[in-house]
């Protein structure tokens, strides 16, 4: 795992701007650092030894150094691929980085086609004077690119693009209204104006000024009728697959472990000796216990932590600054903290990300199930309630009547939604003109043939999994110089899982049918049966405690708060929590994570950096 950084232009002193962009990152890779430049490109990698300590370092070239790369990720499936390749090339190292070098020579932009794994790269080819870059099909590893006066600049982070004097930094306004809806960014453009990511699953070439993005992987779902238990078998087969895949390492692989069935179904297929854990003193939120008693089973180690609510108070600027775009999604601090305690032991940490997205492991997807009475109701009456029922102030029942009375494509955007676009005319003061529908009908015209739980699926995966838990993930372990690996998000992996039907997924008893009964198989105790938990955290309560509270009011009223949000209104929110009115936890939490990364990225504030 690694930080890439680069540019083409014909910008002078290419040597020290590369390197400052490269040190900006060089937490995703503290064990070295190499650059080239030339005439056209500077390409600067931060290295993370992961694979072939002594020979893999980077920027990496061809026998005649006419194609030079520069890779962040692993390619699982390197050494089927080198096989093939060793036909028509010479290899000088056991890395999966010149594996890539000569399949670009094979296959061109066909290339990531072939590979299994996650990658985000930029191979400079001298003999076109083109720059070929892709991400892998999930997205499971991050880039983004910034075009401005003749010049290119990509990097695994976008805070790299602060060192080069052609970048201007400019605040996307357009995007807090949809920010407050998503509470992540949902969009290809970000928060800072001109700055994309790349897709995953498309390739970009940039030549000659000219930017060109391909597809070469979709994902398409297409659920047909098999046996129940065969799917089991082919479901456990193929993670089992997919763990040793993921285990393959020159240094020793750990994992995380919660209390819920995804981390401990690939814990009980790997058997890695070190596991770990955080939880809190509040027992609601801790797991712990449980995460022990499966690593007992196992006979393998866990080593736990606590996390105080001071610690997890005074580390916000930092988790958003490591973030690069503003996030209120509460995980992500404790995934600092677990990555944190893994980084004094390992190298490389498992992770159960993409479980609920693939195999249909949400709540609210049971709605589609249990509520098939509602259903039968004509949609003409039910949607006539909720026409009514929007314009009452919130109350228990109201967003039931309002969500099964509006069409699925109207209203839905994932398993996070914060605040309804009628809100957010109550709260912004600058702005607001993207509709939450214009950013998702993409992803529901893709899936208009499909049943309602695919099509949520479809926008979980598009938006909560990518833009939100893929892009917390890898920048949670990168702050502590650590690699994650998500078996679970394995194209193998989703290639079953999209045939699943909605029975193999969903039914009146539980969450993730066909997913249970393959983990049971392997799990040794009983958290397999566990409802969906996420990462829980108590900051509904220490919201209401003063420490917190004044910390949040104090960010609410200061002057440049008010550039964006109605202040009498958040303040409004903020006392309404605190006073047990209205639960509205999330909503303030996501306010206050804006202003505190606007505070770090516009207005310059200093933090305790890493």
């Amino acid at each position: 795992m690694c930080g890439i950084v680069g540019f083409v232009s014909k910008e002078k002193n290419k040597k020290q701007i590369i390197k400052n962009m490269a040190d900006r990152i060089r937490h995703r890779g503290p064990d070295g650092e190499g650059f080239y430049t030339d005439d056209y490109v500077a390409l600067g990698h931060r290295r993370l030894s992961i694979i072939d300590l002594a020979t893999g370092s980077q920027p990496m070239f061809n026998e005649n150094e006419q194609i030079v790369i520069v890779f962040n990720g692993e390619i699982y499936n390197y050494i089927e691929l080198k096989e093939e390749l060793k036909k028509n090339h010479e290899f000088k190292t056991s890395c999966d980085t010149e594996v890539l070098i000569h399949g670009y020579e094979e296959w061109g932009s066909n290339l990531p086609k072939k590979l299994r794994g996650m990658f985000a790269f930029a191979i400079w080819d001298k003999n076109k004077n083109s720059l070929f870059c892709a991400r892998d099909n999930f997205g499971i590893k991050p880039f983004y690119y910034y075009q401005t006066e003749g010049t290119f600049l990509f990097a695994s982070e976008i805070k790299s693009f602060l060192e080069h004097p052609k970048f201007d930094k400019v605040l996307n306004k357009e995007l807090i209204g949809p920010y407050l809806s998503f509470s992540f960014t949902p969009t290809t453009e970000t928060f800072f104006k001109g700055v994309y990511r790349l897709d995953p699953g498309c390739s970009l070439t940039y030549q000659d000024g000219d930017i060109k993005i391909e597809r070469y992987y979709d994902i398409e779902f297409n659920p047909k009728k098999q046996d129940f238990k065969e799917v089991v078998e082919t479901i456990n087969n193929t993670m089992k697959d997919s763990v040793s895949y993921h285990m393959l390492s020159d240094v020793e692989v750990g994992s995380f472990l919660s209390s819920g069935i995804d981390s401990s179904y690939i814990v009980s297929l790997a058997k890695p000796d070190k596991t770990y854990t955080v939880g809190y003193d509040n027992p609601k939120y801790d797991e712990t216990l449980y995460a022990k008693d499966l690593a007992d089973k196992l006979k393998i180690n866990n080593t736990s932590k606590k996390i105080t609510k001071e610690e997890y108070k005074n580390i916000v600027p930092k988790i958003l600054y490591h973030m690069d775009e503003p996030s209120s999604d509460p995980a992500a601090i404790m995934l600092y903290f677990v990555s944190n305690l893994a980084s004094k032991d390992v190298k490389v940490v498992l992770s159960g990300e993409g479980a609920d997205e693939f195999f249909g492991g949400y709540n609210n997807y049971r709605e589609e199930v249990d509520l098939k009475w509602y259903n039968k109701i004509p949609y003409p009456l039910r949607h006539f309630a909720a026409l009514i029922f929007n314009l009452l102030p919130e109350f228990p029942g109201r967003n039931f009547i309002v969500r099964r009375g509006t069409n699925l494509e109207s209203d839905y955007i994932g398993v996070n939604k914060v605040f309804s676009e009628r809100e957010r005319k109550k709260v912004l003061t600058c702005v607001d003109t993207i509709k939450n529908k214009d950013i998702t009908k993409p992803i529901f015209e893709s899936v208009s043939d499909k049943d309602n739980i695919t099509k949520k699926q479809a926008i979980d995966i598009h938006f909560w999994l990518i833009k939100d838990i893929l892009q917390k993930a890898d920048r949670m372990t990168m702050a502590n110089s650590i690699e994650g690996r998500v078996p679970f998000i394995d194209k193998e992996v989703f290639g079953i899982a999209s045939t699943l039907t909605e029975k193999d997924k969903v039914t009146k008893e539980n969450t993730k049918v066909a997913l249970r009964s393959a983990a049971k198989k392997e799990i040794p105790n009983e958290s397999y049966k566990k409802k969906k938990l996420g990462f829980p955290v108590p900051l509904r309560e220490w919201l209401r405690e003063e420490d917190f509270y004044n910390e949040v009011k104090n960010t609410f009223e200061q002057d440049f708060a008010g550039e964006f949000f109605n202040q009498d209104y958040i303040l409004k929110l903020l006392d309404e929590h605190k006073n047990h009115k209205k639960d509205t936890y999330k909503k303030v939490w996501t306010i206050y994570c804006f202003l505190k990364w606007y505070e770090i990225f516009f207005l310059d504030k200093e933090y305790n950096e890493i």
